[in-house]
């Protein structure tokens, strides 16, 4: 998001009360429950599930990742910070990564986020939508090694990388390339490119451009690989059809910001049977894939990425903490 959208997104969520809390044990904060808009729904998570609060200290959470089985960990980004933090249920949080992105000084660079942002598990590793550095990158999970897999397209820097996902076809990098994290966003006098839009890195780290688009935001693929959604600030949600090269071949509106009532839309998740998880203003809108709404999870307060994890939650990054939420729904293999 922007700083000014988050401004506003952040004070509106200030202003909202907080929602009923379902009963149930627990031994962090509740910070929500699940709102039921389709029986369906029931297959993917319980009506009477109880959001928590899970960590808390960042500056602006992001792009949480699942690493591991059922006794894995949790990595989220903080892009301001320029950190990636390590959860589990087991150790709790720290310090992963610091710096996860520029190694530079951020201010004298005019970068308004030096961090990585989205994160993925591709490669053998950990592939990063790295906002500071203006690249998508690859971080060792072992070594904690970075390096660039791609920071150009025809010959121009990419403005700052904000969201990505792996195609479970061919292991292809589709990214979104908004200004976010440079001071002035679309004003920057560092941007090359006098468009935004959404990129694919091939395996052989050929870069093709997906689509213009509005500042878009975040992105996921289909489990067959052949349809490819991302967040448009001005419509809502785009589905983008894919060629067996993973070529766009058209689009159409999913999810009409305007008509469903979704406030604010940022990043998203999909599953493994194609239902599409969409952060938004309060929370998550899960979305089947014909584009009906099934229901909501409520927080109270906005909520920028999600994850689905191998331990049977669904983890959301809310701006200034972690939480999660029980669900049946599983994680899109790749």
């Amino acid at each position: 998001m922007t700083s000014l959208s988050r401004r506003a997104v952040l004070a509106a969520g200030a202003a909202m009360a907080p929602p009923a809390i379902a009963h149930a044990q627990t031994t962090y904060p509740v910070v929500g429950k699940v709102e039921r808009l389709d029986l369906a729904l029931d297959a993917l998570i319980d009506a009477d599930a109880v959001v928590e609060e899970v960590q808390g200290g960042f500056v602006w959470s992001e792009g949480p990742v699942w690493v591991g089985g059922k006794g894995g960990h949790v990595l989220v980004s903080d892009p301001r910070t320029n950190i990636i933090t390590r959860w589990s249920a087991k150790d709790g949080g720290s310090a992963w990564l610091k710096p996860s992105g520029y190694e530079g000084d951020a201010v004298a660079a005019n970068l308004s986020e030096p961090g990585t942002n989205g994160l993925f598990l591709g490669r053998g590793g950990l592939v990063v939508a790295d906002s500071g550095n203006r690249c998508i990158g690859h971080i060792d999970l072992k070594t904690k090694r970075k390096s660039v897999i791609a920071d150009r397209f025809e010959g121009k820097r990419f403005n700052s990388p904000n969201d990505l996902c792996v195609s479970p076809v061919d292991g292809s990098i589709y990214f979104t390339d908004p200004p976010y994290g440079l001071k002035d966003g679309l004003r920057s006098p560092l941007r090359e490119m006098d468009y935004t839009g959404v990129f694919r890195v091939a395996p052989d780290n050929t870069v093709s451009l997906i689509a213009k688009a509005e500042v878009p935001n975040g992105v996921g693929i289909s489990p067959d690989g052949r349809t490819l959604y991302h967040t448009d600030r001005t419509k809502g949600w785009v589905a983008v059809s894919l060629n067996a090269l993973g070529e766009s071949v058209g689009d159409r509106l999913f999810v009409d910001r305007a008509a469903s009532g979704i406030m604010g839309g940022d990043s998203l998740k999909v599953d493994q049977v194609g239902n599409v998880w969409v952060s938004c203003r309060d929370g998550i809108a899960v979305i089947a894939p014909g584009g009906r709404r099934l229901g909501n999870i409520r927080l109270n307060d906005v909520v920028s990425n999600c994850e689905l994890g191998g331990d049977g939650y669904l983890y959301m990054s809310s701006n200034r903490r972690l939480a999660r939420v029980p669900i049946k729904a599983r994680k899109l293999k790749i």
